[in-house]
């Protein structure tokens, strides 16, 4: 993390953002803070026999509330590329100016994203190093979607997010969408091995659900993030409104041929949860902006990253020194359990890590400091 003078350094440049015409939407970090807040909610349960179903994913086909988080992120990621770039391009900005900008960034994602996964494997005996992650993912749909809001007019965003639902859709029709036998699991055994999420030495089958084959479906959520944000901008709250319903019942009726499931990120998967993030984005620019209402979550979408590798780290110290027993077991687990069950301590525990985060994130937000990579 930056010194305190380096986040006044990025405090300053965000000031100078703001004086000049690219937008700053209260909704988008209202919308990215709420999604940061739920993936902590989501990946840090106190004890991992006992969690609530909706804090849990599918075990495979289907989409509980946990399944929502990360499209939603990347959803997100799309809007704030396409209000960032387009301003840039307007006021005549090279795009190749702008793409060494947007690499940078995806690079310094995807080398933060090894180095959490890093820390993991060395403080927690159990872990072994994942070469894909939630922020390698992040840091490749950025790229890939930052080049095509460079250099692709509308029109052509559309034609190629019509090919990346195509081309993934045919891909899975192939190879199939069963556990046991799907394109991410071929390829995953054949390229990652034991770098993977899951690997099985004795028959040398790995799976990773932040595979590159299920990136191409991701991609296809950024994308759509992309023209959510050029009507967010635009102000074409219509086309945000017709996209998000005509989306999502896409992706509904999509499920019938192809089910709708996250590990794969099938076509149907981005059709719905595309669409009903759409549709979130609407409600929240209408109370944002539109009605004035202070939106929760602000502070924290705003220092998001900080926010994310910051509990990450935090959760690996306290697993290493056995600290997050201790504390689990005193302050939660043996008090909370007899009065309300186990699957309440257990969130509580993980509500006790979102509250730390954003309590740290409104802090610095009231300083004007913000950590960016």
């Amino acid at each position: 993390m930056r010194t305190s003078a380096g986040f006044r350094r990025g405090f300053r440049m965000n000031n100078r953002a703001a004086a000049s015409p690219a937008p700053r939407f209260a909704s988008v970090d209202a919308l990215r803070g709420l999604t940061v807040a739920a993936m902590l909610l989501v990946n840090d349960a106190g004890d991992w026999s006992h969690v609530y179903p909706w804090l849990e994913h599918a075990a495979w086909n289907g989409c509980n509330p946990a399944d929502y988080i990360f499209p939603f992120f990347l959803f997100v990621a799309g809007v704030s590329l396409a209000l960032a770039l387009e301003p840039a391009l307007e006021r005549g900005r090279a795009p190749a100016a702008l793409r060494r900008g947007v690499l940078g960034r995806a690079a310094r994602l995807f080398a933060a994203g090894l180095f959490l996964h890093a820390a993991a494997a060395l403080l927690i005996a159990e872990r072994s190093f994942r070469l894909p992650g939630v922020l390698q993912r992040i840091a490749l749909c950025v790229a890939l979607a930052g080049a095509i809001a460079l250099y692709r007019q509308p029109r052509t965003q559309w034609v190629l997010l019509g090919l990346l639902l195509f081309g993934h859709g045919a891909l899975l029709a192939w190879g199939g969408t069963a556990p046991d036998a799907n394109p991410e699991l071929y390829f995953d055994s054949a390229v990652l091995g034991r770098l993977a999420y899951q690997y099985d030495a004795a028959s040398g089958r790995a799976f990773d659900p932040e595979g590159l084959v299920s990136t191409l479906g991701a991609l296809a959520t950024t994308v759509l993030g992309l023209r959510a944000g050029h009507w967010l901008r635009c102000g074409d709250l219509g086309a945000l409104a017709r996209a998000g319903f005509l989306t999502a019942a896409a992706g509904a009726a999509l499920d019938f041929v192809q089910p709708i499931n996250k590990a794969l990120w099938t076509p149907a998967y981005v059709l719905w949860t595309g669409g009903i993030a759409c549709l979130a984005l609407l409600a929240a620019h209408r109370l944002a902006e539109g009605r004035g209402i202070r939106l929760p979550g602000g502070a924290l979408g705003r220092n998001a990253m900080l926010a994310y590798a910051g509990s990450w780290l935090l959760v690996c110290v306290l697993a290493a020194t056995g600290a997050d027993r201790w504390l689990y077991a005193h302050a939660f687990a043996n008090w909370l359990t007899p009065l309300a069950g186990a699957e309440f301590a257990s969130a509580a525990w993980a509500a006790a890590i979102v509250a730390v985060w954003w309590l740290i994130a409104i802090a610095l937000d009231r300083r004007g400091w913000y950590w960016k990579i």
